[in-house]
């Protein structure tokens, strides 16, 4: 617009109400050059980051990969926690944990706190516990408070959406922008957990009215997150007396959430009175420990209680009156074999969290970033089912001790971050030759760069310069100097050829390989097979690799013509009278083992949706189709060996009733495209 920054105002305004308008327009302010700086700043740095690596991932990877400043970090976070995982070994311990009666039948839950290596030990105390009485041996009894969290910032209604809603971080911004747009809370993008004062007068009157002046509590919070820049307040709604809004579910829930969450700040502690009590063994100096707690004032408690990543089963529960001295009686006390588990995988949310720990990314990147690294196929969001797992039971009930085994299921994840071969072998090829670009704390200290630059601080381009100069060279120097990378694994030998068989990633994503390439092109060539799902380089074995070359198999005969399952390009798919059917992941099937039932039973779907796809077909050279899509009906002309041209059909035509010629003088005839790049 050529307009002159120094006098050319602009409103600034966090929330769509009449009152923040308004005072937006009565109150303009210039352009802060040095916001616009550190922007640019980190725009010209992201995209010199991504053009120049991902280039380099084309040539020393695979074609059609990216890398990104901040998504290639996010990726890390995945790969190496999953790294966790696969190395981590799971010991066995034994926990005890004991049900006695006081004198009025009621039942006391009580747990032995330390735990014992292996079976030997537990079933020796359990033998002691056979033969011992049990007293109340001490009871300490006091108050205790829990205070709210503060209201939500971008990154807290992201966790807290996916805890107790279910939502994606993507599906949590995308209504949170809909709530802002229609005026019902402020601005979904911000780091700060701050209220205005406005918002804290209007807090109090609310919980007064509705919960009564002894909820109330004036609260300010302080932003714990690193290199927060707290430009804008807290989520919460415009309107505190507005408890519910209008609109979809989606909108009804993530509102409610916000508004239970910031009423819930500005509300009194919750109150409890806690107990533990020490449990005597008449033969042993080991005692069990019982805890409960009574809610005496439910404080903001009454309207809001954060959810958590982990369950944790030791909830504490109300224990009956007991008195010190007081003999109780065994019930039952079982001492069950637990095993360690690894750290958790994460989700969308617990991936947010950690990414705001170290300071990567801004409020307004996370669910960009996350959806961007899906979408590029180096991590996946799935739900694996779990294994089965023996424990064994060490049982006293009724003076008698017995052992037992229990089956259980572990493992299973629901919703978890995933990463993909391709991803591994990316990070580990970033990480080795460009460490501080993938460094978490050179990530984190690029967004305190920005923060200076903001402030006036820094000059963004004299910024740029520093680290452009070592980076480019860098770039230069692993082009010409560093291999191709594969990730491959040596698996062990054919049987048949004496060949070595790797897994490692090819052309098209991950596969197997048998044999290695001649000098000699008269040689023997290598065997190729893609992975299917559920595999990965890290976890292939050499059964499971050699499995893969009995592809393509034949499954069977359907009315006279062979049914054939395989793995292609774009994964496992059957072929049936010169068609193709894809076996997605929701199928869950496997080429190897998909019955003829279940492949007829696929195809026949396949066929169904072809056919209600299909209005008209021409045949000839080109094919003409005129199909229903997405959008509405098209037509899509397939010439013989050129790609799949798709025509719009005009308003008010009758996709039926179009004739082939008609189709013809539409593709022909047909606007030119126009291109997402404009031409200076």
């Amino acid at each position: 617009l050529k307009l002159d920054a120094s006098t050319t105002k602009r409103i600034v305004f966090h929330e769509i109400t009449k009152k923040a308008i308004t005072y937006a327009v009565e109150n303009p302010r210039v352009l802060n050059t040095n916001l616009v700086n550190a922007q640019q700043a980190r725009r010209v740095l992201d995209r010199l980051v991504g053009f120049e690596l991902s280039p380099v991932l084309w040539r020393k990877v695979k074609q059609g990969l990216s890398a990104g400043r901040v998504q290639s970090v996010a990726v890390r976070l995945i790969v190496e926690r999953e790294n966790e995982i696969t190395h981590f070994t799971s010991v066995s311990s034994y926990k005890v944990v004991a049900f006695l009666l006081n004198l009025e039948g009621k039942v006391v839950k009580a747990e032995l706190p330390q735990k014992f290596d292996n079976n030997e030990d537990a079933y020796a105390f359990m033998q002691k516990c056979k033969d011992a009485t049990f007293s109340v041996g001490s009871l300490e009894q006091y108050p205790a408070k829990k205070s709210p969290v503060a209201p939500f910032t971008t990154s807290t209604l992201q966790q807290e959406a996916s805890r107790k809603l279910g939502f994606s971080v993507n599906q949590t911004m995308i209504v949170a922008q809909k709530l802002y747009e229609a005026g019902k809370i402020t601005y979904m993008r911000t780091d700060s957990v701050n209220l205005s004062n406005d918002a804290l007068a209007a807090a109090e009157q609310a919980i007064s009215t509705l919960y009564g002046k002894e909820y109330s509590q004036r609260r300010v919070y302080t932003n714990k997150a690193k290199g927060a820049q707290e430009a804008h307040e807290a989520i919460r709604p415009s309107y505190m007396n507005n408890k519910t809004v209008d609109g979809d579910s989606s909108h009804q829930r993530l509102y409610d959430l916000i508004w239970k969450r910031t009423i819930a700040s500005q509300m009194t502690d919750a109150q409890f009175d806690r107990t533990t009590v020490k449990i005597n063994l008449s033969n042993t100096d080991e005692q069990f420990i019982a805890k409960g707690e009574v809610i005496t004032f439910e404080g903001f408690m009454k309207v809001y209680l954060e959810g958590k990543d982990d369950y944790n089963e030791e909830q504490e529960a109300m224990l009956p009156k007991l008195a010190i001295g007081e003999a109780l009686e065994l019930s039952e006390a079982v001492a069950s074999e637990q095993f360690s588990r690894p750290p958790a995988r994460y989700a969308e949310a617990s991936l947010v969290k950690k990414m705001e720990e170290l300071g990567i990314g801004r409020p307004s990147t996370y669910a960009a970033t996350i959806t961007t690294i899906q979408k590029r196929g180096y991590i996946e969001n799935e739900n694996r089912d779990g294994v089965e797992r023996i424990s064994q039971l060490i049982t006293l009930k009724d003076g008698n001790l017995t052992k037992s085994e229990k089956t259980s299921i572990t493992g299973a994840e629901n919703k978890k971050l995933f990463p993909t071969d391709v991803g591994v072998v990316v990070t580990d090829f970033l990480v080795t030759h460009f460490s501080e670009i993938m460094d978490y704390s050179f990530t984190a200290s690029v967004e305190t760069e920005f923060d200076e630059i903001a402030e006036g601080k820094k000059v963004w381009n004299q910024m740029i310069a520093s680290f452009y100069a070592g980076f480019h060279t860098k770039v230069e120097d692993v082009i010409g100097s560093v291999g191709k990378a594969s990730g491959e694994r040596e698996l062990g030998i054919d049987p048949a050829t004496g060949n070595k068989v790797f897994a490692r990633i090819g052309p098209f994503g991950a596969m197997v390989q048998i044999g290695e390439k001649q000098e000699d092109d008269n040689g023997p060539k290598p065997q190729f097979a893609s992975l299917i799902q559920g595999q990965t380089i890290q976890t292939i074995t050499l059964e499971d690799a050699m499995n893969l070359f009995k592809l393509p198999r034949t499954v069977g005969e359907w009315e006279g013509k062979e049914i054939v399952a395989s793995v292609g390009r774009f994964g496992p798919y059957l072929r049936y009278d010169g068609q193709f059917t894809s076996i997605k992941k929701t199928d869950e099937e496997d080429p190897l083992t998909i019955s003829l039932e279940r492949s007829i039973e696929l195809i026949k779907i396949k066929f169904q949706a072809d056919n209600d796809r299909l209005i008209t077909n021409f045949e000839g050279n080109p094919l003409i189709q005129v199909l229903n899509g997405r959008y509405g009906p098209f037509i899509q002309v397939s010439p013989a060996k050129a790609k799949k041209i798709n025509v719009k059909i005009p308003k008010g035509t009758e996709p039926k009733d179009l004739t082939r010629e008609e189709c013809i003088f539409l593709w022909e005839n047909q606007p030119e495209q126009k291109s997402r790049f404009k031409k200076k």
